[in-house]
């Protein structure tokens, strides 16, 4: 997809806050309907640390079983992109956002349906925890695919590693500012966390309107990029066997 190639050229900035915007929607979506945040796992082993405290084995045990989820989905993804990338292989992005699309797809049908219950309902359900499983698997499968294609250089489902670059980028931008090379490098790269930040926070604020109006239907709005960046990978798969397919290219 990307990898191999300069992940701070236009079209691959583009991808990643599509991306960010989409994992934003999806975090609020697990926010507004199981109270918990579901693109990263930061807050679970602390849920889990709080149940076990109180002796409630039962639920630490519950909410333990989301983050897990969360390492299933970068393993799938794993085992269809890094893995074939290791071994010479054309990495199959067009399956794993598939996937993505499947999977949401499928929330947004189940949960219409009511077999996840009302949503936003208080967090005391079996049903609760299969939906948020579902969001850290897809969240996870994000995560690790564009891991992968940006050469370990690009995170799009959460904020705290690009917001402390960003950070660190900006007295980089000073303290570099008459090395015209460097200084033009880091103002792309801190333009591109910017960015991430922006399009996280305004997929959190389009999913928060969506959500909260259409309840499970909301979730064709992370579907529709899901769908956009499914075809832009297949566009890409396409367009890179036909030039393997002419020869002297």
């Amino acid at each position: 997809m990307f990898r191999g190639q300069d992940v701070y050229y236009r079209e691959a900035i583009r991808i990643w806050f599509i991306l960010a915007f989409q994992a934003g929607a999806i975090n609020i979506a697990g926010f507004l309907a199981c109270h918990r945040f579901v693109s990263h796992v930061t807050g679970f082993p602390t849920f889990f640390a709080d149940d076990l405290s109180k002796g409630d084995l039962s639920e630490a045990f519950n909410i333990l079983l989301v983050p897990i989820f969360f390492v299933l989905g970068t393993m799938l993804s794993a085992w269809h992109v890094d893995r074939r990338i290791e071994r010479k292989k054309a990495p199959r992005y067009t399956l794993v956002f598939s996937l993505i699309c499947f999977m949401l797809i499928f929330v947004l049908l189940v949960g219409q349906l009511g077999y996840f219950g009302v949503f936003g309902e208080p967090l005391l359900y079996k049903r609760d925890y299969a939906l948020m499983a579902i969001l850290c698997a897809v969240s996870g499968i994000q995560n690790a695919v564009i891991t992968t294609a940006s050469g370990y250089r690009v995170r799009t489902t959460h904020l705290s590693g690009i917001t402390t670059d960003f950070g660190i980028g900006l007295v980089n931008l000073w303290t570099k500012r008459k090395d015209k090379v460097t200084f033009d490098s880091e103002l792309t790269i801190n333009f591109y966390r910017f960015g991430t930040i922006v399009s996280f926070t305004l997929g959190g604020v389009a999913g928060a309107f969506a959500f909260k109006s259409l309840n499970y239907t909301g979730f064709i709005l992370p579907l529709c990029t899901a769908i956009f960046v499914w075809r832009d990978a297949e566009l890409r798969q396409r367009k890179a066997l036909s030039k393997q397919s002419v020869p002297g290219v």
